[in-house]
């Protein structure tokens, strides 16, 4: 009875209206919520809704525009090419220029309709929050959604949006907008560029998928304007193999400090700090600032530890909230109207991703840009929460600096990889990678962490070195018993180790993950011969001209201002050792 009840569902949410069309095309996507019979029959409100009358349609655009029909366009299909909830597309040809384009018309009564839908629904909502006792406000969520449903009748407002689209986004490799024609759009009537395409969820190209993901990534967190109905009807892959969006109805604004605490969120759930998680969650709005936040972070973690115990790239939305939901009413979590379009946006994108491979996570697929963004932006906010995470009571925390650069390196190849071009993995390509942002103004902020922490293990190496070269002289001398007794400190050992796992990191990621001179904890120098063997292996690591090579030959391949900035890095990096060790020796003078 599957399919019966399904068709049966379709034909009752387009009796019930437009609205109910909408909230059907959001979960349409969603291979893996919804059984398939009823996904193929939820699928045809996305573009197939049994049409208006095109007498009607043809009217509308006459009067709207303001001239017959046949003197704006050669041609014009005589039924639509697609009908949608609110309105449906002619295919047609500027009788002045001969383009092609696409002519969107609202449908006749639509927003009584909405307005009576909305209406309805905002009075479910409050008697299900009140049964529910549900802590989210769940009628300013439907307010939320209701206001950006309204905008998306205003054809008007619809096209400027389409063109600020266009602007931020156009640029993008493989992503196409189509140009809007403004001065043949009204309230009612929409003419824009016509796009030849199929559905995205139809042909399967998972490298698209990856280009949707980097550009809702650009939308959310770079530029907070983003696309709230990225439904599969609105998603195509072009003939020449690009993503194209359509519909700039239902747009979303994710503003500034809240960018930084997705982001913030995103870094402190996948390092699992949970204490900052919670801080987090008020940040964003899903905590009142009241909250105990020592309980949150103790409930946090029991829920979340689980989730996140396999890396990044197996993190799944759906394991977060179904571990998330006791917790959320416990600490009364509540649902920022806002936020229910960012989740829509994302749900609908990983639902048509999930109809490739079901093993897909989109978190997994979208923070190598985020750990980019960490990386090399500005904002005072994100440099502080770099900050905070590399560096624990003043120890450096090398391993979560490899990660994110690991990461944010996945960003910059992955792409390739998806879509089957040569796989660029050598250490050489590696080494141009890290530099070229390294080296910029953007990464101005990690090169001077990274200068700070090598010129720490060049201090640590000089004294190790000393403290050997000493300990060799002593042995040779006849009749003297060696001396056990070392000048390095607990925290010059840990700067050694952590020059070495930079000098590992430069060696390029093959290396790096195949090194057995890892050395783990800080009981790894506890004798004169260990700490020696380490200081050798930090030779060791550049000792050979196939090891220095790969670092040497990418410097002619860079900018002329990346080379000029590495020309300066050395007498930096002196400075920074004489001061530590005038430094040093003022303090042992004194102390």
């Amino acid at each position: 009875m599957f399919e019966i009840r399904a068709a049966e569902l379709r034909k009752l949410l387009l009796e019930l209206g437009p609205a109910y069309v909408k909230i059907a095309q959001a979960v349409s996507s969603r291979a893996d919520l919804i059984p398939p019979s009823y996904l193929d029959e939820l699928s045809l409100l996305q573009d197939r809704i049994a049409p208006f009358s095109s007498e009607v349609a043809l009217n509308t655009i006459e009067q709207e525009l303001g001239l017959p029909v046949d003197e704006l366009f050669s041609e014009i299909s005589p039924e639509p090419t697609a009908a949608a909830s609110l309105g449906q597309v002619y295919q047609a040809r500027l009788r002045h220029s001969g383009q092609l384009v696409a002519i969107k018309v609202q449908r006749p009564g639509v927003q009584a309709a909405i307005a009576l839908d909305i209406l309805i629904l905002r009075f479910i909502a409050g008697i299900v929050k009140r049964a529910g006792k549900f802590n989210s406000d769940l009628q300013a969520v439907v307010d939320e959604w209701a206001s950006s449903l309204f905008r998306e009748m205003d054809y008007v407002k619809e096209a400027n949006n389409g063109l600020k689209f266009r602007k931020l986004y156009g640029g993008i490799q493989d992503v196409l907008v189509p140009e809007m024609h403004m001065k043949l759009t009204t309230q009612k009537v929409l003419v824009m560029e016509w796009v030849e395409g199929q559905k995205l969820s139809e042909v399967k190209d998972i490298y698209l998928v990856e280009v949707g993901v980097y550009c809702s990534f650009n939308q959310l967190l770079e530029y907070g304007f983003y696309h709230a109905d990225p439904h599969p009807g609105n998603l195509l892959r072009t003939s020449d193999g690009k993503l194209a969006y359509l519909d700039f109805g239902m747009m979303g604004e994710f503003r500034q400090e809240l960018r930084d605490g997705f982001i913030e969120a995103c870094l402190h759930l996948v390092n699992r700090d949970f204490d900052s998680l919670a801080k987090d969650f008020v940040t964003l709005g899903f905590l009142p600032p009241t909250a105990d936040k020592e309980a949150v972070t103790k409930a946090l973690t029991g829920v979340l530890q689980s989730a996140v115990a396999k890396g990044v790239r197996n993190i799944s939305f759906g394991d977060l909230l179904g571990n998330l939901g006791t917790t959320m009413y416990k600490f009364k979590f509540q649902i920022p109207s806002y936020f229910s379009l960012v989740i829509r946006s994302l749900a609908v994108l990983e639902g048509i991703a999930i109809s490739f491979d079901p093993n897909y996570k989109v978190l997994g697929s979208t923070y190598p840009w985020i750990a980019r963004k960490v990386l090399t932006d500005s904002s005072p906010k994100l440099k502080s929460s770099l900050q905070a995470l590399l560096y624990k009571e003043g120890v450096f925390r090398i391993d979560r600096l490899e990660s994110l650069l690991s990461e944010s390196l996945r960003a910059r190849t992955e792409r390739a990889l998806v879509k089957q071009q040569i796989a660029q993995t050598s250490s050489k390509v590696a080494i141009k990678q890290v530099l070229s942002f390294t080296l910029t103004e953007k990464g101005a902020f990690v090169r001077e962490i990274l200068l700070q922490e090598v010129a720490k293990g060049m201090d640590a190496l000089g004294l190790a070195t000393l403290d050997s070269l000493t300990s060799m002289a002593i042995t040779s001398i006849p009749f003297v018993a060696p001396s056990s007794s070392s000048s390095l400190t607990e925290e010059d050992m840990t700067n050694l180790r952590t020059l070495r796992r930079l000098m590992l990191l430069l060696s390029g990621p093959q290396q790096n993950s195949s090194s057995t001179m890892e050395v783990n904890g800080n009981n790894a120098y506890k004798n004169q011969d260990k700490y020696l063997e380490d200081i050798l292996s930090v030779f060791y690591q550049f000792s050979s001209v196939q090891e220095i090579l790969p670092v040497l030959s990418v410097i002619p391949e860079l900018p002329p201002e990346m080379q000029q900035q590495l020309l300066l890095l050395p007498a930096d990096l002196a400075g920074r050792l004489i001061s530590r060790a005038a430094a040093r020796t003022i303090r042992r003078m004194f102390l």
